[in-house]
C-alpha cells in the first residue's frame, strides 16, 4: 500500500463514509480541494467492512448503501485514490499512534482531513484533539471540517436510516444529496412479471441494508452508462404467494438480459402501497396506472 514513492503530495480523508450523504462530501470535497491546490492527490482511507460488524455485530446498523455505490460518488466527487482495508480485530487492538504510523509509512499526507465525529485506533481513543496535535510530529496538518446542519441538527447516518425506514423519501435525499440509490446484482425471479406483460429485473433486499418501506415507486435505472425509467415493487408480492421480500423492477423501454448484470434504482417517489389484488386481471389494470403516474417524475 506504499504510495509515498509514486505520490509524494496527498491529502487524506478519513471516515466510514457510508452512504456518502451531504456532511461526507464536504469532508471530501475539501480533501479534493486542498490536494489541488497543492498540486498532489486525494485519497479516501477507508474501510471495507463496518468497524462494528467485527467489534459488535448485533449493534452493527444497516448501511444506506453499498462498496459499489460510495466508490461511484467518491469517483463523481473528484476523488483520485481509494483505499478501503478489511476492519480486523488485529487492526482494532492498534493504539492510535500506530495507526498514525500506519498513515505516515504508507501515504506520508501533507493533509488529513476529517469530520466532527471522527476517532481512531483502539476503542476510539484517538480524538480530533490528537489528531490536531500530532500533526507536527507526523508530518501533516489536520483540519477538521464542521458538521452540515439541516434543521439545526447534523446531518449523520443514523438520521438518513431513520428517514429511509420511515418513507421520508424526500427528506433523505434532501440529507443525501441524491436520490436514494440501490446498486446490485440481477437475480433470478419466478418470471410472472413476463408472464403477465411486465417483465421486472428483480433485486435481493440483504439484510445488513437499510430499506424504505414496501410499496410502489417511480424510479431511474442506470446501466453499463445509460439511463432509463422504470418502476419499482419493493415487498413480498402478496397477490402470488410464496415470495421473498425483493425490488422488482420494471424498466420502460428496454430489452435485454439482465441477469447477473449489475444495475442502479434510484428512487424518485412513492407513488403506492403494496396491494393484494383479487386477480391478474386486477394487478395488470394497477401497473398500467402506475406506470401512467410514474410518467410524471420520468419527465422531471
Amino acid at each position: 500500500m506504499d504510495l509515498t514513492k509514486k505520490y509524494p503530495c496527498l491529502t487524506v480523508a478519513l471516515g466510514m463514509f457510508d452512504g456518502v450523504h451531504i456532511g461526507h462530501q464536504s469532508i471530501i470535497s475539501h480533501a479534493v480541494e486542498l490536494a489541488q491546490r497543492i498540486g498532489g492527490k486525494s485519497v479516501v482511507f477507508t474501510f471495507s467492512n463496518h468497524p462494528l460488524s467485527v467489534l459488535a455485530p448485533k449493534q452493527m446498523p444497516p448501511q444506506i448503501g453499498n462498496n459499489i455505490l460510495r466508490e461511484e460518488r467518491l469517483q463523481e466527487l473528484g476523488v483520485d485514490i481509494l483505499i478501503a482495508m478489511p476492519f480486523t480485530k488485529d487492526f482494532a487492538s492498534r493504539r492510535p499512534e500506530e495507526f498514525l504510523d500506519i498513515l505516515r509509512q504508507n501515504l506520508a499526507p501533507r493533509y488529513v482531513v476529517t469530520g466532527p465525529n471522527y476517532t481512531f485506533g483502539y476503542k476510539g481513543k484517538g480524538t480530533q484533539r490528537m489528531l490536531l496535535r500530532a500533526g507536527e510530529e507526523y508530518g501533516f496538518t489536520a483540519e477538521i471540517c464542521p458538521a452540515v446542519l439541516r434543521n439545526g441538527r447534523p446531518v449523520s447516518s443514523t438520521r438518513i436510516r431513520s428517514l429511509l425506514a420511515e418513507g421520508d423519501l424526500h427528506k433523505a435525499s434532501d440529507f443525501l444529496g441524491y436520490p436514494f440509490t440501490v446498486v446490485e446484482r440481477v437475480i433470478h425471479g419466478d418470471e410472472r412479471g413476463r408472464v403477465i406483460g411486465f417483465p421486472t429485473a428483480n433485486l435481493a433486499i440483504r439484510e445488513q441494508r437499510v430499506m424504505l418501506p414496501n410499496g410502489v415507486y417511480a424510479v431511474g435505472i442506470r446501466f453499463q452508462g445509460k439511463s432509463y425509467n422504470g418502476v419499482a415493487n419493493i415487498g413480498d408480492n402478496p397477490t402470488f404467494k410464496g415470495c421473498n421480500r425483493r425490488i422488482e423492477v420494471n424498466i420502460e423501454d428496454f430489452q435485454g438480459n439482465l441477469y447477473d448484470k449489475l444495475i442502479a434504482v434510484e428512487f424518485w417517489e412513492k407513488l403506492r402501497d403494496e396491494v393484494q389484488f383479487s386477480s391478474v386481471e386486477q394487478l395488470v389494470k394497477q401497473i398500467k396506472k402506475d406506470k401512467e403516474k410514474a410518467k410524471i417524475y420520468w419527465h422531471y
